[in-house]
């Protein structure tokens, strides 16, 4: 068994005592995700960040744990109300793991509305405030009872609880105030109490602007201060405020399912009524009103119940003040710069095929002029036969779904697999499928029982030598709004081989069937890839010598499969160097005496989300690198069909080399995990330290497209030159 004093000098008879299936050596899924969580909260307390940027990692962590609950904790009790008790692979039960998040989320919202009070006083400072009706003028009070009546009063309805109205159905995340009144001259003890739903939406925001100024007051705050207007001639005896959480996880069996479409679209109306996993309620709400209310919406008073401190629920609205235009409140401005490789020649198509392969960097290089440019081009070139491609996420922004249509009717054929179950898009996904389907797009849904989980479009081009497949193979969703925020990695290729492997590849999704495939280079899942990962792990170990010591390098979102994080220790074992880069869930422990000494886990925290995967094998000197959609999570790795891609080019593996480099070397926003599964946040040494991998890869980026900008402008003035001697 482990033991924390395992010494250094410890003998390989004492080191052979590991046994690697001690629970102890594999941290929690659901606990390093809260700790992923406190790292961003730790951002918003961040004083080298930017006010805004810091409200923005404060809302983030808000929206992190609304969705934690709805799928983590919503999934564990389900378990627990099956009656499960097996212990996952670090020895814990269904409810021992309840138990021990609930405890780190209550602190994560202690000390979430400690910086919230912080950073308020720090908005003041500039003149933002969010204001409570006790510090407003009278003419603001007028203001807001106008907009009450005029905008929010025609939205409400309150709702009577007594024994002649049931208790009303609470929507999920939706914020509601519980109201005791009474009429006047009425005995004390003849009250009522009544339910009122806070409109918020797209249309009504959670913050009431004043007018002439960055002065806010929350709505809930203009509804509690004009009930006299909803419920005239009562006396209101309190208002408190209460949000639930629903249980996101209403998935089905889809082996049975006569039609895929019909049972999501009945897995949404589930959802909607799926059970309460979360009760949140204000800091001063009564005890009889709180137990009415557990008690009513089926939950634990004492554990489901959180008693958010302060005066504000669901800060996830905060977003609201971070879109204020105040540039010097926010982060330096940045625009995505072109791939320089793609901003000479008027065909994607040919720059592909005579400069290419191409590695795509987003959010530093822009979506628009390279993966949207590919699929418009494909869709108006006349030399295009068929696009194909996946679809996992997109959104309105994204010009995607047009380029496909247009394609369509410009009588090209068009496949897209679209994931109908990809979580809180499917609504979104059904409603693209349906468009597509109009202009005569063949739509599938993927492999029963599987989500299409990869990022892959083939395009297949009649050339002047013959049909040609050109690729886009990423890390990321085809989704402008997150090509903005998150790190992702594309390659744009026309290698004959990858291509074949695509063929098979939709072959398989839009068919199903699955007989014995054969690709030359993807690593695809599930039948592929994770049997690929652990023989490169392997072959790693036996390549390993003193002379030639062995290096994996892994950079990811999530590592949480059992026998990647095992085959990973005993590499570190054996001597082989682990470094793992990875953004939240992690398994493995670094640092182990005997056992992972030689390994680390960093974690890279900034102002983009890092989504990027990419797998190193030193292989004796052969190196390998491969990126793609694949976490190392068994879900991924054996639920769902990904795609990984090698990286051959000489060029490529240069950039991909800098950016593990770079973050690995990150003291700005980096996070070093300890032996004992906690992390340490890097401090700058020195001044070179103080930049983060994040801007030093803009300012790359940067440098790459002002360097192109210069040998156009370069290989201008020769043109020029040439045709004044003739």
């Amino acid at each position: 068994m482990l033991t924390e004093e395992i010494d250094q000098t410890d003998t390989e008879s004492e080191l052979s005592e590991y046994d690697l299936k001690d629970p102890s050596l594999y941290l929690n899924r659901e606990l390093t995700w809260l700790a992923f969580n406190g790292r961003v909260l730790a951002e918003a307390e961040d004083e080298r960040n930017p006010l805004l940027e810091r409200v923005k990692f404060l809302a983030i962590v808000s929206s992190n744990l609304d969705e934690f609950f709805m799928k983590r904790i919503g999934g564990l009790k389900q378990q627990l109300g099956a009656g499960l008790s097996t212990k996952t692979v670090d020895g814990r039960t269904p409810k021992e793991q309840i138990v021990e998040c609930y405890e780190v989320v209550r602190a994560q919202e202690a000390a979430q509305h400690a910086i919230f009070e912080r950073l308020r006083r720090g908005l003041s400072q500039h003149d933002i405030e969010i204001l409570s009706y006790d510090r407003l003028e009278r003419d603001d009070i007028e203001f807001l009872r106008g907009h009450f009546h005029d905008k929010i009063f025609p939205l409400l309805t309150p709702q009577s609880i007594d024994p002649a109205h049931p208790f009303p159905f609470v929507s999920n995340h939706s914020l509601n105030l519980l109201v005791q009144v009474r009429f006047p001259n009425q005995e004390e003890r003849a009250t009522s109490l009544a339910r009122v739903k806070v409109p918020t939406s797209e249309h009504v925001k959670r913050f009431v602007q004043l007018p002439g100024r960055n002065h806010f007051v929350a709505i809930e705050e203009v509804v509690r201060n004009n009930l006299d207007m909803l419920m005239p001639e009562m006396d209101v005896i309190s208002v408190y405020m209460f949000r639930v959480t629903r249980n996101a996880n209403t998935e089905r069996s889809e082996e049975h399912a006569d039609d895929l479409l019909s049972m999501i679209e009945s897995e949404l109306r589930d959802r909607r009524f799926a059970p309460i996993v979360r009760l949140q309620i204000q800091g001063d709400m009564d005890e009889t009103s709180r137990g009415m209310l557990a008690a009513e919406l089926g939950l634990d008073e004492r554990e489901d119940v959180f008693n958010v401190g302060g005066d504000m629920l669901a800060m996830r609205d905060l977003f609201q003040l971070v879109a204020l235009d105040l540039p010097e409140l926010h982060d330096e401005p940045f625009q995505p710069v072109d791939h320089p490789g793609l901003t000479e020649g008027s065909n994607i198509f040919h720059v592909i095929r005579d400069r290419g392969p191409f590695l795509l960097q987003h959010p530093y290089e822009s979506f628009g002029t390279s993966v949207e440019r590919f699929l418009k081009e494909a869709a108006d070139d006349p030399k295009v036969r068929a696009i194909k491609m996946t679809l996992y996420r997109t959104s309105s922004d994204t010009k995607v779904i047009d380029h496909l249509i247009r394609a369509a009717r410009n009588g090209k054929q068009v496949a897209v697999v679209v994931e109908l179950k990809a979580r809180f898009d499917e609504a979104a996904n059904i409603r693209w499928a349906a468009r597509m389907e109009e202009v005569g797009i063949h739509v599938t849904y993927g492999v029963v029982g599987l989500k299409t989980h990869s990022k892959i479009v083939l395009v297949v081009r009649n050339d002047y030598n013959g049909l040609k497949r050109y690729l886009h193979i990423g890390t990321g969703n085809y989704h402008a709004g997150t090509a903005r925020l998150y790190s992702d990695l594309g390659l744009l290729t026309n290698d004959p081989d990858l291509g074949r492997d695509a063929t098979e590849l939709f072959n398989y999704l839009t068919t199903g069937f699955t007989p014995e495939r054969f690709y030359r280079k993807l690593l695809p899942a599930p039948k592929v890839l994770k049997a690929a990962l652990l023989a490169r792990i392997e072959r790693e170990r036996a390549l390993h010598s003193e002379q030639r010591p062995g290096l994996i390098q892994f950079k990811m979102n999530a590592l949480e499969d059992v026998d990647v994080t095992h085959a990973l220790y005993e590499a570190a074992r054996d001597g082989v160097r682990v470094d793992l880069i990875v953004r939240d869930t992690c398994r493995f422990r670094p640092g182990l005496p005997g056992l992972s000494a030689n390994a680390r886990v960093i974690s890279i925290v900034g102002r983009f989300l890092e989504h990027t995967r990419i797998y190193y094998f030193q292989n004796g000197g052969d190196e390998e690198y491969f990126i793609g959609s694949a976490d190392c999570m068994k879900r991924n790795l054996e639920s769902r069909v990904e795609v990984v891609t090698p990286v051959f080019s000489d060029v490529l593996r240069v950039e991909l080399r800098k950016m593990i480099d770079l973050q690995l070397a990150d003291y700005r926003n980096g996070w070093e995990m300890q032996s004992d599964g906690n992390y340490v946040r890097r401090m700058p040494r020195d001044e070179t330290e103080e930049i983060g991998s994040q801007q030093l890869l803009i300012d790359d980026a940067q440098r790459r497209a002002k360097e192109a900008v210069r040998y156009q402008r370069g290989k201008g003035r020769r043109h020029i030159a040439g045709r004044n001697l003739r």
